[in-house]
């Protein structure tokens, strides 16, 4: 195998998280161009049909399917469906995920609770659902953020608890499944991407923290996908347990 092959992802299936917007439309996307069918899982379903469409003009097959991340149940309903109709699952993007901007004296339990559910709860349920069925040589991806790893000038516990704490569940989870069951577990931790997200943002915020990134400039949506493939294919089949930061160097400034 050359190592350009290494990337790619012919006969494999992904299932991508949080596809029906931002970075995981460019995930499914990149998924599928490197060969792999996808199912895709959002709650917002109906938005899932764009990205269903942009997987299939790739040649691949994609399967939408209502999915809230929160709820174990809806989680294993997407892996079923999956297997039901690809009969494999060998990569899993964990990418759903919400944020928020609220003071700590100010944020309530509710606030609080209803990102870690998602961000961290979420992600701990389909890597339970998957690993389930899963062969050796699969892929579990982890979406944290640069916000896991420093600060950036917004009050933002809920949110930077959980993407940290997600640091710490890839730890654990490659600890416990690479060995024992072959299955690779990584995180991405991006940097500042264009998504619904940073759209959200104040302009003048961004321009503050533009300088502590090195490279002079937000990430293109093709340089994470391209570090996803890295980890999702078997050009990274040595790298488990490990988090990525893909941040033109946001985070050791």
């Amino acid at each position: 195998m050359s190592v350009l092959d290494r990337f790619r992802l012919d006969g494999r299936v992904a299932v991508v998280t949080g596809a029906s917007s931002g970075l995981g439309v460019d995930f499914a996307r990149g998924l599928a161009e490197a060969g792999a069918d996808v199912a895709l899982g959002a709650r917002r379903v109906d938005r899932l049909t764009a990205t269903a469409e942009f997987v299939e003009k790739e040649g691949r097959r994609a399967l939408p399917v209502a999915t809230d991340v929160t709820d174990p149940a809806s989680c294993e309903h997407l892996v079923a469906a999956a297997m039901e109709t690809f009969g494999r699952v060998d990569i899993l993007v964990n990418n759903a995920g919400i944020g928020t901007a609220v003071p700590a004296l100010k944020e309530t339990p509710q606030q609080f609770r209803s990102v870690i559910d998602v961000n961290l709860g979420g992600c701990y349920w389909m890597a339970q659902a998957t690993a389930r069925v899963m062969r050796p040589g699969s892929s579990i991806v982890n979406i944290s953020s640069v916000l896991g790893l420093t600060t950036a000038g917004l009050p933002q516990a809920a949110y930077a608890a959980s993407k940290a704490a997600l640091v710490g569940l890839t730890r654990d989870l490659a600890q416990q499944w690479t060995g024992r069951r072959g299955i690779r577990v990584n995180a991405l931790a991006p940097g500042f991407f264009h998504s619904e997200m940073t759209d959200a943002y104040q302009p003048e915020y961004l321009e503050t923290q533009l300088p502590r990134v090195l490279g002079g400039r937000f990430g293109e949506p093709e340089e994470l996908t391209a570090a996803l493939l890295f980890l999702a294919s078997d050009a990274g089949s040595f790298v488990t347990g490990q988090t990525l930061a893909v941040d033109g160097g946001f985070t050791i400034t």
